[in-house]
């Protein structure tokens, strides 16, 4: 039976259909045409940032879980105003890139896009991606590097944030509950679907200590659940760093970080030791950091600026992994709490020309004394990206180069548009996968003023 208010153009509701899988979305999900006739596809026209617009050879059908080039048996469940969403039912003739998913919640759990797929085809396609983005988005053509591979693809990730849903009266186990979990579903989002949690007992892209960890944290909280001490859905916290898993949102944990060798430096330089507040924001795939914040100190350094500025600093993990090279640093940062642990960072790694302090939204660089044209920025906004306004003061102050640094490309496309409006050239793209089998990536784009 349709589901109430179903916009059945140009599917049924469940219709069954098949269809060749052309091309990867950069939500993760599998694109593919469907022929209708023509009069069903007058103004076609795709939504989809990474797509062109959609042309007369079909009507756009998404298909998490499938890959480029295979042919598929699938359900429509939604039609959009110009293309469908379905579920996949069966593959027919399979990539030759397909691999076997390790996590058996695969397809389930939203967590993972891409682990059917061959890691080095993961890479091509993000690679790929971007420069579809840029095509698309900014209007440009230019040059993507290969994506830089992380060290590990599965048990890399050093925080995990579970959820669950209180018990409340009157109710039953939530829906999601596996038939083994014992009580409420602990887990993470069921792929598509916005409410309901799949129970994860087990995460292969976490690393090891947090598996070791997580039956015990799943186990005290089902019986805190139990005993009525949840009024409401929460959130748990598993965090590995160099004191091991904590699940205290409110510890103080240390992360070590191999630095990469600046090119002047005659012998390697000591790892850098990062204390910070364990619900802070930390980049969470340790193992690539070295190259990662290596390579966006080489981008600030490279036209010779002699200072730098690392705009949105947190902890202090660019400015004080890029001071080697730089006769001062500046970090500053919003949060109060993050300065106090970058200050306290720099002094615990002997670092002395580098200097963090708290800026006013309202005037970021106010009081900064460095000479733009040997200045050197680094970006590294939040998801949602730069914001007008910080825009506006740092084309104001007008750096030499500027690092930006992304976890959502999307963004970062969006935000480059103004920079090159305000006079800046693209010099380079390199992406980072910190995300294995996901469709998460970090990017970062140089830039630099005539």
């Amino acid at each position: 039976m349709a589901k109430k208010k179903f916009n059945d153009h140009p599917f049924a509701y469940h219709q069954e259909i098949e269809l060749e899988i052309t091309t990867l979305t950069n939500l993760g999900s599998g694109l593919g045409r469907v022929a209708l006739p023509e009069s069903q596809i007058s103004n076609l026209k795709s939504e989809i940032a990474t797509q062109p617009p959609a042309a007369a050879g079909g009507w756009v059908v998404m298909v998490p879980f499938t890959l480029p080039g295979e042919r598929v048996r699938v359900r429509v469940f939604r039609n959009q105003k110009n293309f469908s969403e379905a579920d996949l039912l069966e593959v027919l003739t399979p990539s030759p890139h397909r691999v076997a998913a390790r996590c058996t919640l695969f397809g389930r759990c939203g967590g993972c896009q891409y682990q059917h797929l061959a890691y080095a085809e993961q890479l091509l396609w993000k690679q790929r991606q971007v420069g579809e983005l840029l095509k698309y988005m900014v209007g440009i053509e230019s040059p993507v590097n290969p994506v830089i591979a992380s060290p590990r693809e599965y048990g890399y990730r050093s925080k995990i944030t579970p959820h669950f849903s209180a018990l409340r009266k009157n109710e039953g186990i939530p829906s999601g509950n596996s038939p083994d979990a014992g009580g409420s579903p602990i887990g993470f989002l069921r792929a598509g679907n916005r409410f309901e949690l799949v129970d994860v007992p087990e995460c292969p892209i976490a690393t090891p200590e947090i598996n070791a960890k997580l039956p015990e944290v799943r186990e005290k909280t089902r019986r805190r659940l139990a005993a009525g001490e949840f009024k409401r859905d929460a959130t748990l916290l598993l965090r590995h760093s160099s004191e091991g898993v904590t699940t205290d949102y409110d510890a103080i944990i240390t992360e070590e970080i191999a630095v990469a060798r600046p090119p002047s430096a005659v012998s390697p330089p000591p790892s850098l030791r990062l204390r910070f507040l364990a619900r802070d924001f930390f980049q969470n795939n340790p193992f690539i950091l070295p190259a990662f914040t290596g390579y966006v100190r080489e981008q600030a350094a490279q036209t010779g600026a002699r200072f730098l500025v690392d705009a949105y600093c947190g902890s202090g993990l660019f400015a004080l992994a890029a001071a080697p090279a730089f006769e001062r640093v500046a970090g500053i940062e919003i949060s109060e709490s993050s300065i106090r642990f970058a200050r306290e960072n720099a002094a615990a790694n002997s670092i002395a020309n580098a200097e963090f302090r708290a800026g006013d939204a309202a005037a970021i660089f106010a009081g900064l004394i460095f000479p733009p044209a040997e200045t050197a920025v680094i970006i590294d906004p939040p998801r949602k990206g730069c914001d007008e306004s910080f825009l506006t003061q740092l084309f104001a102050f007008g750096p030499l180069t500027v690092v930006y640094v992304s976890c959502d490309p999307a963004t970062q496309m969006r935000d480059l548009k103004a920079f090159l409006a305000a006079g800046y050239s693209l010099a380079a793209v390199q992406p980072f996968d910190l995300f294995p089998q996901t469709r998460h990536l970090e990017c970062v784009i140089t830039l630099h003023r005539p």
